[in-house]
């Protein structure tokens, strides 16, 4: 496989290095590590393509069966609890199946993507393979970090590191794909998605347009005591739980149509399953556009702290310079920087399933009193 080069590594050189040679002999296990929206997907899906390729009879097909997740040699596994990878996501997609032999490559690939939601029952299931895996059985895990794994598990496998992508590649990306967006604008989302591309093309659109509106007016209203705080803070709340209902309808009718294809015998496991995998799709969604929303809050204080500190040139929010500087304006910086370590604690505590609606007044309520 020499000469070989994957595709969306120029930006990756540690990952470029330990992958171009890893082509010609890989090891057993691999873990791409970076932040979110750097191209650890693609990147896990491209090199799984040319291992499953090399010796094919028609290597060209087999990369393209393998990109588009209909090679049977490549098993992508995805967590399906709310919050974790479930034992039964990994038993039998990977426990079991990697004791047989490839279909029809020299080897068989398993991708698990979300690998830091491995429960501690998932992850010592896992481990046993991960120990003693057979020669052509190669893993993928994909994770934000390496310290959010097991130490076993991590420590199993050989490190690929995905860098965050700096803010002016991402703004390139968006005025490639936002050729008539205000530019300010564009740069803001860049910063604000901290190397994470994915996320800041959805900033740049409509309804990342929303959700920046009402996180920092939720942010605002705790730093002015603003009688129009709890409005922001139900637009919240409304908003998590349209993501959870757009979630959960769309995996409603995808079932729906997987079960008009089952014989009748199998339809009511099937829905009983598909239902109860809705809601973990439901919450999961939720649970995500409520952090998200946070976490805009949380960098809507953290740059008025930076404001008040005299350091103006490191806000992420460029568009916003003026509202800012309004906001900073007298502040204390100690009192702004309370406020974004409250916002933490509160974005650590919603990912330990608390009440949503109860965390979020809480936290209005204690953000006034810092910043007060």
């Amino acid at each position: 496989m020499r000469g070989v080069t994957l595709p969306g590594l120029d930006e990756h050189p540690h990952a470029r290095a330990v992958l171009a040679p890893a082509l010609a002999r890989p090891s057993h296990a691999y873990l791409f590590h970076g932040p979110p929206g750097v191209g650890k997907r693609a990147v896990a899906r491209a090199f799984a393509a040319e291992l499953l390729a090399e010796g094919a009879p028609a290597p060209a097909q087999a990369r393209a069966r393998a990109a588009r997740g209909a090679h049977p040699d490549l098993t992508w596994v995805t967590p399906s609890g709310a919050g974790e990878m479930l034992v039964g996501d990994v038993d039998e997609a990977i426990v079991a199946a990697v004791a047989r032999t490839p279909f029809e490559a020299r080897r068989r690939l398993f991708v698990i993507e979300g690998a830091q939601r491995l429960n501690d029952q998932a992850a010592n299931r896992l481990l046993k393979t991960l120990e003693e895996p057979p020669p052509y059985a190669h893993l993928i895990l994909l994770a934000p970090s390496p310290r959010e794994l097991l130490a076993t598990i991590a420590s199993r496998c050989l490190h690929v590191r995905f860098d965050p992508l700096p803010a002016a590649r991402i703004e390139q990306r968006l005025r490639a794909a936002h050729a008539d967006a205000d530019l300010p604008a564009l740069a803001a989302c860049a910063r604000l998605a901290l190397g994470d591309a994915a996320l800041a093309q959805r900033l740049a659109g409509a309804w990342g347009g929303r959700v920046r509106a009402r996180a920092e007016g939720y942010a605002r209203g705790a730093l002015h005591g603003d009688a129009a705080a709890g409005e922001h803070l139900r637009e919240l709340l409304h908003s998590a739980r349209e993501a959870g209902e757009r979630a959960g309808e769309e995996l409603r009718v995808r079932a729906a149509a997987e079960s008009e294809l089952l014989p009748v015998k199998e339809r009511k496991r099937h829905e009983r399953e598909a239902a109860e995998a809705q809601r973990r799709a439901e919450r999961r969604a939720r649970a995500g556009a409520l952090d998200l929303a946070l976490r805009l809050a949380q960098l809507w204080l953290r740059d008025v702290w930076c404001v008040a500190e005299g350091a103006g040139e490191l806000v992420y929010a460029r568009d916003r310079r003026a509202e800012l500087e309004r906001d900073a304006a007298g502040r204390s910086p100690a009192r702004l920087r309370a406020g974004v370590e409250l916002v933490r604690e509160t974005r650590l505590r919603l990912a330990q399933n608390v009440a949503e609606e109860l965390a979020l007044e809480a936290l209005a309520y204690r953000l006034q009193e810092a910043l007060a």
